[in-house]
């Protein structure tokens, strides 16, 4: 099929050509990420437009009206967009939506016209625009149609001719920039656009339909940046979210988000808007914005990490988790461990496990909240995220998660690993836990440390089967109300057994499952029995290590860990709050001991 692109274009050419601009975008991601210097230089700028422009190709098919199809365009990019570039490529595609009259054919003079009024909406949405960006470039490339609407309506030809303006502003970038002349760069947003009108105008000229499909399983080779980049993060965080029916004014979000932090763009309408900030607090932010409309989405990076694995790496393997893993945040840090939070909500309030809600404030929520927590699965698309930007700089990922008996979270980076693999042919290893918590973070902490000795992913897989075989847990129960009220336990047998005293305790059998382990009719004596258990399992054994966990009841985790070291010799690895996927139902009060041993 040949494309039409010439005088006039409807919705099917314009969604054939964005699909070939984005694919130029997903090629290139790599090399976006690497010149990522501004306004953080956390290499993650092609990886962040990359997931902007797949929430088109994934969400939205052509439609032979122009105005619907661009209005759909817009919609989803609208809602995949990430980072400062992302929001700000977002919001140009919403500006011209916004701007472009309802028609199904669409001449040259009617383009031009809607790109021109898009800008107002992109340096609106910048709380500090700065020149030398993908904001110049972009105005600079209206500026241009501008000047040829009265003299040409033809769109292949302009199109061609743009490039020429467009590769000179880019290069423009780094002297009207202090930082990117520093290092010889073009902006990496800007540097994104121009590859997808590049991707567009190879579209006009070949216009082949099969070519676009056949380059979107092309494998991209990926060299990793050793250029190390001495820039200082001033906000750890890069936060966004998506807030619907928003009470208060652009004007008076745009102050609370700067109050924050930096970097602010907001994007979209009072109806539906898309807010990025950079802060250190994203929890305190999202309290805060709670009461301001309905927060349907949130995102937090850790840009630390994400300068640590472009610029620092340790490592050629990146090792993946979710935050159902429970390890301290230092061991986080240390091995460079990347936790992605599964969603929790509290009726109609959403939190993102360990980062817009701590575990403090969780088991806090828990008590006071009329609303019982329900967790769900991490999706697809945020694994595809992660990965994406690891695979800029590691030869290969190793992932491991919860147990898929549990969540629909292992399957999700399944597929997310598959698509990042044709994407990058680089491998995405995806393991299941077949655990949780403590247990499943003595098995990430396992796999950490094998990756610093030197092994293999191939040498940690053969090994990872009987590490699981070997990794418990054991949840000591206070209070059974809260099975109760989560539906884990009926509430005549929860009656029952409240009227006797009965303590459950509660482990993992092999295939990942919840099991009881066992009951006491004193919570003293739960605990004690779970000492016994482990002393009697760990005999003739060498524990590896071990961990305490606790929700709210660091006195009896103390106690535990004075009794484990008697068994061991050993201290554990940590002291930490147990996951809220089994605080949730095991409830306040609620100690636990994870161990791995060694056959």
């Amino acid at each position: 099929m040949n494309n039409n692109f010439t005088s006039e274009i409807d919705g099917r050419i314009l969604y054939y050509a964005f699909l070939s601009g984005g694919k130029r975008i997903l090629q290139n991601q790599s090399e976006i990420n690497r010149i990522n210097v501004f306004p953080v230089s956390d290499k993650d700028t092609g990886t962040n437009l990359a997931s902007t422009v797949r929430s088109v190709i994934d969400n939205i098919k052509p439609n032979k009206s122009y105005k619907t199809t661009f209005n759909n365009i817009a919609e989803a990019a609208l809602i995949g967009a990430r980072g400062n570039s992302g929001v700000i490529f977002a919001q140009f595609l919403y500006g011209v939506s916004r701007e472009t009259k309802n028609k199904q054919l669409i001449n040259f003079s009617d383009f031009v016209e809607s790109i021109k009024k898009s800008i107002p909406y992109i340096y609106k949405a910048v709380s500090n625009p700065v020149e030398g960006t993908m904001l110049s470039v972009i105005k600079e490339w209206s500026e241009f149609l501008e000047s040829k609407k009265n003299v040409a309506d033809n769109f292949k030809n302009i199109f061609v001719e743009s490039l020429e303006i467009l590769q000179k502003s880019l290069k423009d970038t780094t002297s009207k920039m202090k930082l990117l002349s520093k290092y010889n760069f073009v902006d990496a947003g800007a540097k994104g656009f121009v590859l997808f009108i590049e991707g567009i105008i190879d579209f006009i000229k070949k216009g082949n339909l099969r070519e676009i499909y056949t380059e979107t399983s092309e494998n991209i080779s990926i060299i990793h940046d050793d250029e190390i980049h001495e820039e200082k993060i001033t906000y750890r965080y890069c936060t966004e979210a998506i807030v619907k029916n928003l009470k208060i004014s652009n004007e008076e979000l745009k102050n609370t988000l700067n109050n924050a932090g930096d970097s602010v763009v907001i994007a979209g309408s009072e109806s539906v808007c898309r807010l990025h900030v950079h802060t250190d607090k994203p929890s305190e932010l999202f309290h805060k914005l709670k009461n301001y409309g309905t927060i349907t989405f949130q995102k937090v990076d850790d840009m630390v990490r994400q300068y640590e694995t472009a610029t620092n790496r340790k490592w050629k393997i990146a090792l993946v988790t979710d935050s159902a893993c429970d390890l301290s945040q230092e061991i986080l840090d240390f091995y460079q461990i990347n936790s992605v939070p599964i969603n929790i909500n509290f009726g109609d309030s959403h939190y993102l496990d360990k980062v817009t809600v701590q575990p403090e404030q969780f088991y806090d929520l828990l008590e006071t909240s009329d609303d019982f927590p329900k967790t769900s699965q991490i999706n697809e698309k945020a694994f595809t995220n992660i990965f994406s930007h690891l695979a800029s700089h590691y030869d290969e990922i190793i992932a491991i998660h919860l147990t898929g008996k549990f969540s629909g979270t292992y399957e999700s980076s399944l597929k997310a690993g598959k698509r990042i693999e044709k994407e990058f042919n680089k491998p995405v290893h995806v393991l299941d836990s077949k655990n949780l918590s403590g247990a499943l973070g003595l098995l990430v902490l396992k796999t950490a440390k094998a990756i610093e000795e030197g092994k293999t992913s191939a040498e940690i897989i053969s090994s990872f089967n009987s590490w699981r075989e070997n990794a418990k847990i054991f949840v000591s129960v206070k209070d059974i109300k809260y099975m109760i009220k989560g539906g884990r336990v009926s509430k005549t047998k929860g009656l029952i057994a409240k009227l006797l005293g009965v303590n459950p305790i509660v482990s993992m059998d092999e295939k990942g499952n919840s099991q009881l382990f066992g009951k006491a009719f004193s919570y003293k004596s739960n605990m004690k029995k779970v000492i016994n258990h482990i002393q009697k399992i760990t005999e003739g054994k060498s524990v590896w290590n071990y961990i305490i966990l606790h929700a709210h009841n660091i006195e009896d985790a103390e106690n535990q860990k004075l009794k484990m070291m008697k068994i061991t010799g050993k201290e554990p690895v940590s002291v930490v709050d147990i996951s809220p996927v089994i605080g949730m139902h095991a409830g306040i009060g609620t100690t636990a001991i994870s161990i791995l041993t060694e056959n």
